[in-house]
């Protein structure tokens, strides 16, 4: 049954919704804090950029972000308001690096109307009070007392009711507000208060400004000493204050966003609608405002929020493409403009539709999303896991190891990949046409398996075979010393670094050798107690070269041991429980902190904290890679230092925000992996894969990979076609050229691997592309796109007329083979039993495909089904048909063959605003509505009277705080088989914040273990201000407000990983399960996305 439901995030919102300036996180920190809708991420400004210093989930959807600095303090603080009318003051620990709650609130009222045009939130610059405008016709007042703690709130009644904007002003000894606003007649004007905190009261403020420009919607405060406002219209922009007024007309343009560019207020830097970045110049004499400039300086991701952050840089958060960090400059270039794009950070949303394929045909899931609006429209093709990009390839049987060495020590490049094989071992170089060839180094022992090689000091390799060490020059490639196991030893396994060479033979014996010139030295010999299993001594201390710490992997007592060098003295002894012996060990350091990794031979690793000065190991954590042995090699990926773990599931393991993260690797199998930087293909990775070998680059290290196609305008839909090899989009292309803008339309056929337009049907004036899919008919065996139009005429609330387009894909070109003319809006189309069901309005229409006597095909109407008011979104499953409607729910139709009719079975009675929905199994149906919630229905065929067997019970319920476009069944993972987790059958849905979901329906039981975890991670794991976790979860809109059921928060639960130590026991205690058992649980979950 799909009833039991687990919601968890693939991909973060990047929808940057609000940012700010200050001083957050020290006095001379400067920070810039981004909002991205539910997350709070906060950045420092430093010499090589923005670097992020954290990022943590809100409960909440965030409505007001404002920093403010209350008298005394030398730091901000930040405030925080949320669509659920939750407040929070945050104030930065830097012991802990997080964030502690100054103090919390709730502001929402039992009656009053929510805002139409949002919610606004401001604070008094002399941090007198805060101000809110969350309901029509009140004003709500926080006041600080004076040693800027918050007091109670109270309600001041505002006469204007269409409220546009609200601020303070600067420099009045009574806080002020301006208010914009709208009045009966559509006429826009300002007006100010003084805000008197004794009274609670209004008073009439010192001015006010009737009869604006009718685009007027923003309004800036001037800072002192030049105080006063500017309103930002349309067509015009007006400066106002007590004593004066000037104004300006400008290009008609609709301003977005607005950042501060001076202390004083005199410069200000304003995104339009269309991404142009312009400069604002008050011109004063002294403190008499004189004029104002405006300046074009280029163009921008269309920005939602500006913030100027020091020295001409500036940040620009968007909602409709990727956010940008910019660098203004003093001279345009020669397309005349000031701005230089420095870094690019993706933004997915808003995804509008979406669509899963498996293009490399490996069984893994890429979503390509139909992202961004307007100019900054694009498709972007989303996979998990990291790919290697293959470069050159030979095969290869039986490799048993791999190094990489350099022809000198200061080379910076690789030259020479040592390969052995059971019997002997081979040197392969790139050659001058960059083809791998095989070459000899003569000191080296050729016939024999390899065990370890290392470039070390003085131009020098060591190689280490079963019987010694050689030690080789590296521009003569002559033996120059040997060191020879002691007779009847063998050596087992060995390691080397620059300097040092460790090695163990038979019988527990480990030997520590150093290196010189031409020199290697036996320095101590130790007689452990069991055999050794696996050696490391890769330094991550300050001298790249030499290590003062081995780390050892035994037999028979299962342990990791760490020794001191040169000494070999025991510093620590770590039991791993269990049967199976460490097979790879390593030392390595991500973004400053040491680690050990220990891998099993049944595919387990361990991680420890390593203390570098007294070897101990502290924070154990175990986690299931795959099922193979693990092999441990570290590689640089941009002058970043990784870990891949070569098995039957190949990782790379980094780290972000001082968090292990481990990433999957797009390859089947790898049982070794050296890095290869050779000139000819810098930082690339040599793989030894069944039977070949590899040398590739590989991607960006993240969990997701993201490749970016810009359109350049703005992809509402689309569809991919198997037979074809093609993608069909519906797009728009909106035309700011002449001076009214204009809107193109059309149907797109996009090549599935280069994504290169290779042919376009344009549609109709005011026809807009609704729909689109790829089917097939009865007793026809082409494959046809199906696309549903709307004609949207300006006079018309509801189209009247749109037309379904089928066309067959032939030559890579779009044919028309058939149209059909419907009274109405063609919102959904589906594939139904060999016909075409489409939603037309407010009805069902079936249509079924039919030979004419000519030979061609048309679509003739056969049956449909009347009363929804708008159906939008419909999903089928053999002969029920699911509907999401505008306003109504979810209903159920039923097609009868025999009568060829559709009727209504059952319906929720619930009012849900439909934004989705998708049927999990035969009898539960999934939507999403409005106001950002999830709910399941359920068929009630058992029902006893019709009455109920005509309801569609409602089963679950749950807050995303995401508003979905779409739903599609389908997995971003690989599937194997052999795992827990490749049974669940999951839901990927797309979000308006750019975040890529998953809905995985449970087992019950596994869904009351979970429920279990989730309560108890409530109770340890805070959110962030005080807000609480189960609110935020509870299913809310303006109707009623309930506790979710039947879904669980996967975000909250997976987080869990990330606990330290002493909360994971408390969890675990509560639980009655040990830490090993809920991490592995939980690790499983995190395979779902």
């Amino acid at each position: 049954m799909s009833i039991w439901n687990y919601v968890v995030t693939a991909h973060k919102p990047t929808n940057v919704t609000h940012s700010c300036v200050g001083n957050f996180t020290g006095p001379q920190d400067l920070n810039l804090i981004v909002a991205k809708c539910t997350r709070i991420e906060i950045h420092l400004l430093s010499p090589q950029g923005l670097q992020p210093m954290l990022d943590v989930p809100i409960y909440g959807r965030i409505a007001t972000l404002e920093l403010f600095r209350p008298h005394g303090e030398t730091q901000d603080y930040l405030f925080v308001a949320t669509e659920r009318y939750k407040f929070c003051v945050l104030q930065w620990d830097p012991e802990t690096s997080e964030l502690v709650t100054r103090a919390m609130g709730d502001v929402s009222d039992r009656i009053g109307r929510p805002t139409d045009n949002g919610q606004i939130g401001i604070i008094d610059p002399d941090c007198r009070l805060i101000g809110l405008h969350l309901y029509d016709g009140l004003f709500k007042v926080i006041p600080f007392d004076n040693k800027g703690q918050l007091k109670e709130a109270f309600n001041i009644r505002l006469e204007e009711l269409q409220v546009l904007d609200i601020k303070f002003l600067f420099g009045c000894s009574k806080p002020t507000i301006v208010v914009l606003y709208q009045d009966n007649k559509d006429a826009r004007h300002v007006k100010t208060y003084e805000v008197a905190l004794k009274d609670k009261d209004f008073v009439e403020g010192p001015w006010s400004q009737n009869n604006l420009d009718n685009g007027a919607d923003l309004l800036i405060p001037v800072p002192s000493p030049l105080c006063g406002v500017l309103i930002i219209g349309e067509e015009t922009i007006v400066y106002c204050s007590a004593n004066a007024f000037k104004a300006i007309p400008i290009r008609p343009s609709i301003t977005k966003a607005y950042g501060r560019v001076d202390p004083d207020g005199s410069r200000y830097l304003l995104g339009d609608h269309t991404g142009l970045l312009s400069l604002l110049v008050i011109t004063h004499e002294k403190e008499k405002v004189t004029g104002l400039k405006i300046e074009p300086l280029g163009e921008t991701s269309i920005a939602s929020t500006l913030s100027y952050l020091d020295n001409a840089f500036v940040y620009i958060g968007s909602s409709y493409g990727d956010s940008q960090l910019i660098k203004l400059n003093v001279q345009p270039d020669a397309k005349g403009s000031y701005v230089d794009v420095l870094e690019r950070y993706v933004n997915l949303g808003p995804i509008v539709d979406f669509c899963v394929v498996d293009l490399e045909r490996q069984g893994q899931g890429q979503v390509v999303t139909c992202s961004g609006a307007y100019k900054d429209g694009s498709l972007r093709v989303v996979r998990n896991g990291i790919g290697i990009n293959e470069q050159a390839s030979v095969e290869l049987q039986g490799i048993k190891g791999m190094w990489s060495l350099r022809s000198s020590t200061d080379d910076p490049f690789d030259t020479f990949l040592v390969v052995s094989f059971i019997r002997d071992t081979r040197i392969l170089a790139m050659n001058i046409e960059d083809e791998l060839e095989e070459i000899e180094i003569e000191g080296f022992c050729s016939l024999v398996q390899t065990l370890f090689c290392h470039d070390a000091v003085h131009n020098q390799l060591v190689q280490v075979t079963s019987s010694s060490v050689r030690l080789v020059s590296s521009t003569t490639r002559e033996l120059r010393n040997e060191w020879h196991a002691p007779e009847g030893y063998s050596i087992n396994v060995a390691t080397a670094n620059a300097t040092q060479v460790l090695l163990a033979t038979g019988g527990g014996h480990l030997v520590y050798l150093e290196i010189g010139d031409g020199i290697l030295q036996e320095v101590k010999h130790a007689q452990l107690e069991y055999e050794v299993s696996c050696l490391d001594i890769n330094p991550i201390g300050e001298n790249p070269n030499q290590s003062h710490l081995a780390a050892v992997g035994m037999w028979t007592d299962i342990s990791v041991r760490i020794f001191s060098l040169p000494d070999l003295n025991l510093i620590t002894k770590e039991h791993l429980g269990g049967e199976i012996i460490p097979r790879s060990v390593l030392l390595c350091a991500f973004e400053g902190i040491s680690y050990l990794l220990c891998a099993l031979g049944d595919g387990h690793l361990l991680n420890f904290m390593l203390n570098t000065s007294s070897g101990e190991l502290t924070d154990r954590k175990k986690v299931s890679l795959g099922t193979q042995p693990i092999t441990l090699r570290t590689f640089s990926s941009k002058n970043t230092t990784h870990v891949f773990a070569a098995s039957d599931r190949p990782t790379v393991i980094y780290s972000s925000n001082k968090k292990l993260l481990y990433s999957n690797v797009n390859l089947k199998e790898v049982s070794h992996m050296c890095p290869f930087n050779s000139a000819a293909i810098p930082d690339s990775l040599a793989i030894a894969k069944e039977g070949e070998l590899t040398i590739g680059t590989i991607d960006d290290i993240q969990k997701l990979h993201i490749r970016t196609i810009p359109l350049g305008e703005h992809a509402r839909r689309i569809c991919h076609q198997e037979q074809s090899r093609t993608f069909a989009i519906c797009s728009l292309k909106y035309n700011h050229t002449s001076a009214e803008e204009s809107e193109s339309h059309f149907v797109r056929l996009l090549d599935d691997q280069t994504f290169e337009f290779i042919s376009t049907y344009p549609l109709d004036t005011y026809e807009y592309g609704c729909f689109i899919i790829s089917c097939s008919f009865s007793d026809d065996n082409n494959v046809y796109y199906c696309v549903g139009t709307a004609y949207v005429l300006p006079e018309e609330s509801e189209p009247t007329k749109g037309r379904i387009l089928v066309f067959t894909v032939e030559d890579g070109k779009l044919q028309l083979i058939a149209e059909k003319e419907t009274k109405g809006a063609v919102y959904c189309l589906n594939a139904f039993n060999g016909k075409l069901l489409a939603a037309i309005n407010q009805k069902i229409q079936l249509y079924k495909w039919v030979l004419r006597d000519d030979g061609t095909h048309e679509l003739q109407s056969e049956c449909g089904h009347h009363g929804h008011i708008l159906a939008l979104y419909v999903q089928t499953r053999g002969d029920f048909i699911v509907v999401g409607d505008l306003m109504k729910s979810i209903s159920l139709l039923i097609y009868k063959h025999e009568e060829g009719a559709i009727e209504e079975r059952a319906r929720d009675y619930n009012a849900n605003w439909m934004s989705a929905v998708e049927i999990l199994d035969d009898d539960v149906y999934l939507g999403t509505e409005n106001s950002f919630n999830l709910f399941t229905v359920r068929k009630n065929s058992e029902g006893a009277t019709d009455e109920e067997r005509g309801r569609l019970e409602v089963i679950g319920e749950y807050h995303l705080g995401e508003f979905v476009n779409r739903f599609r069944h389908g997995s971003l993972v690989m599937r194997l088989p052999d795992s827990d987790v490749g049974q669940i059958p999951t839901v990927i849905f797309g979000t308006i914040n750019g975040v890529i979901g998953v809905i995985a329906s449970l087992p019950h039981e596994q869904y009351v273990f979970l429920e279990k975890l989730q309560s108890n991670l409530r109770k340890v794991i805070k959110g962030v201000g005080g807000l609480s976790h189960e609110q935020w979860r509870s299913f809310n809109n303006e109707k009623k407000t309930a506790e979710a059921r039947n879904f669980l928060d996967g975000d909250l639960i997976e987080s869990f990983l990330d606990l330290n130590r002493s909360k994971m026991d408390e969890v675990s205690k509560a639980l009655d399960v040990s830490v090993e058992e809920l991490c592995k649980r939980v690790e499983e979950l995190t395979r779902l996305h």
